[in-house]
């Protein structure tokens, strides 16, 4: 049975726009201002796991605390690029790629 709230949602912009609004409205921009924390977040602990480190590692190696990388792993913080550039790139030892599309 189709719901008649999503019946002309074609793609997940279309669903974004109409729950948030258009990119550049107050709510949008914190959705997707949370949406990136939480990315960013996923993907930090994704490699930190496949790098077979703890928490507490990453943090010792880039001189943070291990809470802060709890909650940038979480989405509860957001971060800079810097410091997310010395996660990856001297904390993990990895590449950090960012584009612009």
């Amino acid at each position: 049975m189709e719901d008649n709230n999503m019946k002309n949602v074609t793609d997940f912009e279309d669903l974004l726009n109409e729950k948030y609004g258009n990119k550049g409205s107050t709510l949008r921009d914190k959705f997707d201002a949370g949406s990136l924390a939480f990315r960013l977040g996923v993907m930090l602990k994704e490699a930190r796991k496949e790098a077979h480190i703890t928490q507490e590692e990453l943090a010792d190696r880039t001189g943070t605390k291990k809470s802060y990388i709890s909650r940038i792993e979480q989405g509860q913080s957001d971060i800079q690029i810097s410091t997310y550039f010395r996660l990856i790139e001297i904390g993990l030892g990895k590449h950090l790629n960012i584009s612009i599309g």
